[in-house]
């Protein structure tokens, strides 16, 4: 089952600084039939004004993976982690027992991020923050490992999680594969551009969900950046 969720159909608010789009229930937005996907909670599509952002927050016993798409984000926690992400790159936050952030666009233009949740495998572990560069070459044809808590993914960012994030760089006209084994979900969103999957068509934010599928082939039917989350 291949399931395209368009962007304008997504719940949503705008508040002035930020205009936001929920792939699930979020907030003041509730859909009984979109709570999650497997362990997949939240897929949220922010695009954040320049000098403005979240104010320090707590959450928990949760993992939190922000993927920038355009401009940067600027974290500071409870820990005394401190860090600017930019676009193509991703932070990772374990929220365990109990972790308070912000999170600021401090440029001079809009930042655009996926913010996505999973449900941990282990509740009440200390909290832990990271992030690390991923140049887009690394990724161009083909799907690369960002963040992930499965064994095989060692050069990954770590999350304490039965999940990988992976993205890809596509041309147009090219078509990049992934794997699903037989227990799993997929979730996948285009960054930018626009692709087939299945015989259909998802643009730029539309989100696609997946199951009861061996194998996606995706084609770039313009150049496109594809983010996609494999759950339990």
């Amino acid at each position: 089952m291949i399931d395209i969720r368009p962007r304008a159909e997504l719940g949503g608010a705008q508040h002035g600084w930020l205009d936001t789009r929920h792939h699930f229930s979020f907030a003041d937005y509730h859909d009984p039939a979109r709570m999650h996907w497997g362990h997949l909670r939240v897929w949220n599509d922010d695009t954040i004004a320049p000098h403005s952002g979240f104010p320090t927050h707590p959450h928990r016993d949760m993992e939190i993976i922000t993927y920038v798409r355009k401009g940067a984000i600027t974290h500071e926690d409870s820990l005394g982690n401190r860090g600017r992400t930019v676009a193509g790159d991703v932070q990772v936050m374990s929220a365990g027992t109990g972790i308070a952030h912000s999170e600021y666009n401090l440029e001079d233009e809009t930042t655009e991020i996926f913010q996505i949740w999973i449900y941990p495998d282990e509740s009440g572990l200390p909290p832990a923050w990271g992030t690390r560069p991923f140049p887009a070459g690394e990724r161009a044809g083909s799907f690369v490992t960002l963040a992930s808590g499965m064994t095989e993914d060692d050069d990954a960012l770590r999350i304490r999680a039965d999940a990988r994030l992976v993205a890809a760089t596509l041309s147009a006209g090219q078509v990049a594969e992934y794997e699903i084994e037989s227990d799993r979900k997929v979730y996948l969103v285009p960054a930018s551009g626009r692709i087939e999957i299945g015989g259909s068509i998802a643009g730029a934010g539309d989100g696609v969900a997946v199951r009861d599928e061996s194998r996606l082939i995706i084609k770039a039917l313009e150049d496109s950046e594809v983010v996609l989350v494999d759950v339990r």
